[in-house]
C-alpha cells in the first residue's frame, strides 16, 4: 500500500460525493494514490449527449442520470467482485441516487465532500474547460438532499488545499474502519455532519466563535480559540471548573497542549541532528510549556447538534519546523462527552509530538480539599522546582498515593503519574467523587495516554480560583520529552497520532 495502511482495514471501495466545485475529483484521485487503489471518475460516465446537454446549460433529468448511475454501479459491482480496491466519484446529490449506488454493497465507505456556496461558485468560475457550466451551480444546491445519519457518511470541508482534504479523509476513513461500520437503525453514534457555516451558536467574544452541544440532560460548550473545551454541564450541575462565555482563558482551562504537554527546559531540544530554540512562554521558570495551538483560532470542519470536530494546521516556524494537521472531535453520548484528537504529519520529515489537555473538574465543592480522589497509577514523576522530571518513583507509602480513594485534603497536587492500571477496555479512570460518595466524575484516559497530571491549581495568577478545581490532564508524554526523549512520539511523514480521552458523569442527577 502506498500510505503503509494495511489493506485488510480498509473498506473495499470509497465512494466520493459532493456539488460540482466540490473537488470530488481532485481529492478522490489523491485519495487514490494515496493508498495505491485504482481510481474512476464518475463524470468519465455521462454519455456524449449528457455531457452537451450540461454543455449547453441545461442540468439533467432523472431520467437522463438513470443511465449514468447504473453504468456507475455496474463498475463498482465489477470492482468488489474482482476484489479490487478503488476510489470512485459521483455527484449523487439525491439519497435515490446514492441509495442505487450503496444500496446492498457494504463494502462502499460514503465520503461527503461539504463547500459553501460562495466557495463552489468561485472554484466553478475560476474553472475553465470543462463541460459543467457554474451556471448549473444552483440547479445542482436546489437538488442536493445531503447525506443523513444513517447513510454513515464521512463528512470533510473542503476549505483547504485538496493534500490536507485528502489527509482528513483518511484520518476519517482509518478511524471508522477501526471502529468498525454499524447497520443502519442501530442505536449507536452517529458520524459528525457538515453544515453550512451560518454563523457561530453564541456570540463571538474573547475567545472567537463557540459551539454549544447538547444530548438529553448533557450539555457542553467548545470554543474556538485553541479548540478548548470551556463548559460541560449534566443535568444542570457542572462537572468543569471552566471559564464564561466572552471571559479570556487562564490557568491553561479545558486547552489543548499540542505539540508537547507541559513543559520544555529552557525551551531548547535537540531533534534530527538540529538544535531548536522554542518561545519561553513561561518566562519566570525559563521553560516553553503547553505547546504552540492554544491561542491559535481553530476552525469548524463539521458539527451535529451533539458533536463538532475543529481542525487547524500546524505550520513550520522558529523551533518547531514541522507541518502537522489537527483535528479535533468532542461528542455527547450515552457514557458522557468523549474528546479524541487527531495529528496527522503532513510534511516530508519525521516530526516530534506530544499532546495533552487541561480541563479543571469539580463535584461542587466550594474547595477541592474535600472531593474524593482516586488517580490509578503505580508511579510518579518527582519535579525541580521549574517543574522538570528528576526522577521516577513508586507511589507506594507516599502522599500522592491515590489508587485507593482518598480525600484531597490540604495536599498540593502539580504531580505526572504513570505506569496506569487499565480495565479490560484498556481505559484507567481518574475518579473525582462528592464528600457524600454519592456521584462524582470519571475522567477516562484511552489510545495514546500514558501519563495524567493532576494539579490542584495552588499557583493559579488568580488566587480566587486556586484549589477550585482538580485539573487533570490526559497526556501521552511527561513534562520535557522534547529533552529526555521519553516516550516522546515521532511522526513519520503520513503518520497518524490519536488520543482519545473522556469524561463520564455519575451519581443521581
Amino acid at each position: 500500500m502506498a500510505d503503509g495502511t494495511a489493506t485488510e482495514e480498509l473498506p473495499r471501495l470509497v465512494l466520493v460525493v459532493g456539488v460540482a466545485g466540490s473537488g470530488k475529483t481532485t481529492v478522490g484521485r489523491l485519495l487514490a494514490e494515496r493508498l495505491g487503489w485504482a481510481f474512476r471518475d464518475g463524470d468519465e460516465f455521462h454519455s456524449a449527449a449528457d455531457r452537451a446537454r450540461m454543455a449547453a446549460g441545461h442540468p439533467l433529468t432523472d431520467s437522463d442520470r438513470g443511465p449514468w448511475l447504473e453504468a456507475i454501479r455496474e463498475w463498482m459491482d465489477e470492482a468488489i467482485a474482482g476484489r479490487r480496491q478503488a476510489v470512485v466519484t459521483c455527484s449523487a446529490l439525491k439519497r435515490a441516487y446514492r441509495d442505487t449506488l450503496l444500496a446492498g454493497r457494504p463494502e462502499v465507505l460514503l465520503v461527503y465532500l461539504h463547500g459553501s456556496r460562495e466557495l463552489l461558485g468561485s472554484r466553478l468560475a475560476a474553472r475553465h474547460g470543462h463541460f459543467f457550466p457554474a451556471g448549473l451551480l444552483e440547479s445542482q444546491l436546489a437538488e442536493l438532499q445531503e447525506p443523513a445519519p444513517d447513510e454513515h457518511p464521512l463528512v470533510v470541508e473542503v476549505d483547504r488545499p485538496p493534500e490536507a482534504v485528502v489527509t482528513a479523509v483518511l484520518s476519517l476513513v482509518r478511524r471508522e474502519s477501526a471502529s468498525g461500520r454499524q447497520p443502519a437503525g442501530s442505536d449507536t453514534e452517529q458520524p459528525v455532519r457538515a453544515v453550512a457555516r451560518d454563523g457561530p451558536s453564541e456570540p463571538t467574544g474573547a475567545t472567537g466563535e463557540s459551539w454549544r452541544l447538547v444530548r438529553g440532560g448533557q450539555s457542553a460548550v467548545v470554543v474556538q480559540l485553541g479548540g478548548a473545551l470551556r463548559d460541560y454541564v449534566v443535568h444542570g450541575r457542572p462537572l468543569l471548573d471552566g471559564f464564561s462565555a466572552g471571559s479570556a482563558i487562564t490557568g491553561g482551562r479545558g486547552q489543548l497542549l499540542i505539540p508537547w504537554p507541559n513543559r520544555v527546559g529552557g525551551g531548547r531540544y535537540d531533534f534530527g541532528g538540529r538544535s531548536l530554540q522554542l518561545p519561553l512562554t513561561e518566562v519566570e521558570k525559563n521553560n516553553a510549556i503547553h505547546g504552540l495551538l492554544r491561542w491559535a483560532l481553530w476552525t469548524l470542519v463539521a458539527r451535529t447538534d451533539d458533536a463538532v470536530m475543529l481542525g487547524t494546521t500546524l505550520c513550520p516556524q522558529p523551533g518547531y519546523p514541522f507541518l502537522v494537521e489537527v483535528r479535533v472531535e468532542y461528542r455527547l453520548g450515552p457514557e458522557g462527552l468523549r474528546t479524541t484528537v487527531h495529528a496527522t504529519n503532513t510534511g516530508t520529515e519525521p516530526a516530534p509530538y506530544g499532546v495533552g489537555q487541561h480541563p479543571y473538574l469539580t463535584v461542587g465543592t466550594d474547595l477541592v480539599d474535600s472531593a474524593v480522589l482516586t488517580v490509578p497509577a503505580r508511579y510518579l514523576l518527582r519535579t525541580d522546582e521549574r517543574g522538570l522530571p528528576i526522577g521516577r518513583e513508586s507511589v507506594d507509602g507516599t502522599p500522592y498515593d491515590f489508587r485507593t480513594a482518598r480525600p484531597i485534603e490540604g495536599r498540593r497536587l502539580d504531580t505526572a503519574f504513570t505506569g496506569l492500571d487499565r480495565a479490560p477496555d484498556g481505559r484507567a479512570v481518574v475518579r473525582l467523587a462528592h464528600p457524600s460518595g454519592l456521584r462524582g466524575v470519571d475522567l477516562w484516559l484511552g489510545e495514546g495516554t500514558r501519563y495524567v497530571q493532576v494539579y490542584t491549581g495552588d499557583t493559579l495568577a488568580e488566587p480566587e480560583r486556586r484549589r477550585r478545581g482538580v485539573a487533570v490532564e490526559a497526556m501521552s508524554c511527561p513534562p520535557d520529552a522534547f529533552r529526555s526523549g521519553t516516550d516522546l512520539t515521532v511522526l513519520e511523514g503520513g503518520a497518524t497520532h490519536v488520543l482519545r480521552w473522556g469524561l463520564t458523569p455519575w451519581g443521581p442527577p
